[in-house]
């Protein structure tokens, strides 16, 4: 099967329109026709160069797909037209660590445009077995917004399991957009008070409709000052240290190194978002405060059906913080996307 794609080829260069091969589906693999597949930061990485995919170059890019099985291999026909979810880490399913439920660390798993072609094509080749099948989704959703739930959505959901967020603790979200976005609403979904944290006034005002009951700028201001003002929020709640949930999405330095200074005596952090900069930190004070600290990586496809129920129940919403735009002009967004001017996470047509 043939397919149109856009490739990156050497980073820092554009990606290139061609025309590709898609292998024949081999046991237990499908070939997904995309419907849509999202613009993620990981990919302005790859794009210029900052961060080496997994697979050596040419790659096609993108990791946040969804779409219909058009064909398949043997054992996989069931899957054929199918709407589905392609996670964007898709663990082996049978090593010791997806056996205990940690797939989303799974040392032999795939990510779509790291260590495989991924979606900025027309058709995508995948293995079957973490597929997730969104045939049930309410006429009211539209699937292709979904795209993001294989990454953005779902990372944020793990790293709140990962943070055992229940009813009634405190989140703070260092980095209110894109994932940190999405792990407000879950967060507050999950019964947690949800405090936002950002320099962007824009996403502060947007998440405050959609999940964060406070919202701390912090542009031009100090660890130390920021620190004060979101511990006294949480104090305001009357919610112990104990059960503070401090999560990481920034992916930015001074993201990393704030949250960080948010932590307390017994509170947890997760760090969500990456860098490759290098951050100091005194880990002395996770042993002072008798704190812990985790990191989180993607989320296991099993969890995908909880992450699922949140949306077509309406308490995580997509369509605010989505724009739908042609593939054709990928490498126009990845420029905007690298000089700060999307506001929303772009879903990409590779039909446009």
């Amino acid at each position: 099967m043939k397919a149109r794609a856009w490739v990156l080829t050497e980073g820092g260069k554009p990606l290139e329109s061609r025309t590709i091969e898609i292998p024949e589906p081999s046991a237990g693999e499908v070939i997904v026709e995309v419907d849509a597949c999202g613009l993620c930061h990981t990919d302005l990485g790859y794009a210029d160069g900052s961060v080496a995919p997994r697979h050596a170059l040419p790659l096609v890019l993108g990791h946040e797909i969804v779409g219909k099985v058009v064909q398949a291999g043997p054992g996989a026909d069931a899957w054929v037209g199918r709407s589905v979810i392609v996670p964007a880490v898709l663990p082996c399913g049978e090593c010791a660590f997806c056996r205990a439920g940690r797939g989303n660390a799974c040392p032999r798993q795939k990510m779509p445009g790291n260590d495989c072609d991924g979606g900025f094509a027309t058709h995508v080749l995948v293995p079957a077995r973490p597929l997730v099948a969104i045939d049930d989704a309410p006429p009211t959703i539209d699937r292709r917004e979904l795209a993001v739930v294989a990454d953005a959505v779902s990372t944020a959901y793990q790293a709140l399991r990962r943070a055992d967020v229940r009813d009634g603790d405190v989140a703070f979200i260092v980095g209110a957009g894109g994932v940190g976005g999405y792990a407000a609403q879950i967060a507050r979904a999950l019964g947690a008070h949800v405090v936002a944290l950002d320099v962007d006034a824009a996403k502060l005002e947007a998440i405050a409709h959609h999940g964060a009951e406070r919202t701390v700028t912090l542009a031009g201001r100090a660890p130390k000052e920021v620190r004060k003002e979101a511990h006294g929020i949480a104090g305001e709640w009357k919610v112990p240290s104990l059960r503070w949930r401090i999560l990481e999405c920034s992916g930015h330095p001074d993201g990393q190194a704030l949250a960080y200074a948010l932590l307390s005596q017994g509170a947890t952090m997760v760090q969500v978002g990456y860098t490759p900069a290098t951050v100091t930190l005194r880990l002395s004070n996770v042993m002072a405060f008798d704190a812990t600290v985790h990191g989180s990586w993607g989320c296991p496809p099993e969890l995908y059906g909880d992450v699922l129920r949140l949306i077509y129940s309406g308490r995580v919403v997509l369509t605010p913080f989505v724009e739908h735009a042609p593939m054709s002009r990928v490498v126009e967004w990845l420029d905007a996307m690298a000089h700060h001017r999307l506001t929303r996470r772009l879903v990409l047509d590779p039909r446009t």
